[in-house]
């Protein structure tokens, strides 16, 4: 473990007293009759910690992917064939954290278990470019979808300004923003309710799919394996693009420490979850083709959109609205657990120590909530939705398959550490193999956007050496990092977190 760096900060409840010798004084551990701590609580129960899952997995993907998937593939039987594959992998990998999460009772997800296992180097190298790269760009990448949707049903007859959806994509970013800085509970319930727009969105496309089904629409599956040629190396790019709209099975093992009963709602929310999204995926696939052949889908840049038209008549300008629902619930999904991310590694000294800290009222992480927000609009604005995607893959990947490969190390290192769920070895080491294998590939089939995340990735190594490791900085840094710091907490309201009982 990093030791964390001592700097003089505001204590619990002092942040409005009075300055004493140059130093703000502490109140020490003592707290005032029935007041209570300053400290994340668990607040996730099971109900929560489904909805937090299904809807950060339900998001643009699945009406953006199919499109990705089937331009990589050449076919509409391979593409099914991907999407499906991409469902396994993903409960494997779904499973192999549920037993992580069982055994390393910690929030953080990725970052903690790299940083049990590999050490506090990778550890910061995994959340360096969290920071910088993954979180920004996956962010971006759902909020121009929710953009995108959302004024889908204003320009119906024309094309959408692309200054339009960015605009309504910052105001979309600084709601999910705001929402999870005011209150964990409310950010909670709200995802709860976009949860059941997700899956409606979802029964919206499935039912009538499979109404075309029974009427015998199958014309788009006959030779469903015959199609355009497409490179083997063009495999790994669409299984991304699949596994892209399978993403957030992990998210619920970054709050683990708000979690109630940890040992058993993370393994019953990750299966419950895995087997509705990968259900429902395979079946709104199957529904695309019964309207859509490959080609038409292939123009489509709102592939839900496109099929709601053509069998829906006037309702379907419900289907953007339910969809920029669903993106707007993987927004708020995916903000309330990477901040806690964040938050961790600040607790490790890996990140500035303010990003640790609590609201005094709204017992929310409120500074490491609102640092996204600056990163994910110089994101926004500065790349397409493609190549965002890409470039967020391969970082996101690499360290997710080093994070199961570490359940494997765990298991001859330590053979007696307490597993109550536990799965067969198998299972994590496919999955941490095809992770690996396909971020290989990816060099060579997508070297420009793989190559920067791969230099991106490695500028964390230096950036360990020098604002961990160096612990001789000038004096003059020391003193400005203190007062900002300071300064920050008097500002934000917040303190650091009062020991757990």
């Amino acid at each position: 473990m990093v030791r964390k760096p001592v700097v003089s900060t505001i204590s619990k409840g002092s942040y409005l007293q009075g300055n004493v010798n140059g130093r703000l004084p502490s109140l020490g551990n003592k707290e005032p009759p029935g007041k209570e701590k300053v400290q994340l609580k668990r607040k996730v129960t099971l109900l929560r910690g489904i909805s937090i899952i299904i809807g950060t997995i339900i998001g643009a993907g699945i009406f953006i992917s199919p499109k990705g998937v089937l331009e990589n593939t050449g076919s509409v039987g391979m593409s099914l064939t991907i999407w499906t594959v991409c469902g396994v992998l993903s409960l494997f990998g779904a499973l192999s954290y549920a037993e992580l999460g069982t055994s390393i009772k910690k929030s953080g997800g990725h970052y903690t278990y790299i940083l049990e296992v590999f050490g506090p180097l990778p550890a910061f190298v995994r959340v360096w470019v969290e920071l910088l790269v993954i979180r920004p760009a996956a962010t971006a990448v759902i909020s121009l979808a929710f953009g995108r949707y959302i004024l889908e049903p204003f320009f119906i007859q024309c094309e959408i300004p692309a200054l339009a959806i960015k605009l309504i994509t910052a105001v979309g970013i600084t709601v999910v923003m705001v929402l999870n800085s005011m209150s964990v509970s409310w950010s909670a319930r709200i995802q709860i309710v976009l949860t059941f727009c997700k899956l409606t969105a979802i029964l919206i496309i499935i039912v009538p799919g499979v109404m075309q089904l029974i009427k015998g629409q199958t014309q788009n599956f006959k030779d469903a394996f015959s199609g355009r040629d497409s490179s083997i190396t063009r495999l790994p790019l669409a299984f991304y693009y699949g596994m892209y709209a399978y993403a957030g099975w992990f998210y619920l093992n970054f709050v683990t420490e708000e979690v109630e009963n940890p040992e058993k709602t993370i393994p019953l929310a990750i299966c419950i979850s895995m087997v509705i999204v990968t259900i429902g995926y395979v079946l709104t696939n199957v529904a695309y083709f019964t309207t859509i052949n490959a080609e038409e889908l292939l123009l489509s840049d709102a592939v839900a959109v496109t099929f709601s038209e053509r069998l829906l008549g006037n309702f379907s300008l419900a289907v953007p609205i339910f969809v920029a629902l669903s993106c707007f619930g993987s927004m708020n999904g995916g903000v309330f657990a990477v901040s806690r991310l964040f938050y961790v590694a600040s607790r490790e000294g890996h990140l500035p120590e303010i990003l640790s800290m609590i609201h005094v009222h709204k017992h929310t992480p409120l500074p490491a909530v609102i640092v996204l927000h600056p990163l994910t609009m110089i994101m926004l604005f500065s790349g397409d939705l493609d190549s965002l995607l890409n470039f967020l893959s391969f970082a996101r990947w690499l360290f997710i398959g080093l994070a199961v490969a570490g359940l494997i190390y765990l298991r001859y290192k330590c053979p007696d550490m307490h597993r109550p769920f536990k799965i067969p070895l198998f299972i994590p080491a496919l999955f941490s193999f095809t992770c690996l294998f396909m971020v290989a590939l990816s060099l060579y089939s997508d070297p420009f956007s793989t190559g920067i995340g791969f230099v991106i990735t490695l500028t964390g190594v230096p950036a360990y050496y020098l604002f961990i490791i160096w612990d001789k900085k000038p004096r003059w840094f020391r003193i400005m990092s203190e007062r900002i710091t300071r300064s920050l907490q008097i500002i934000l309201e917040v303190v650091p977190e009062e020991d757990k009982l």
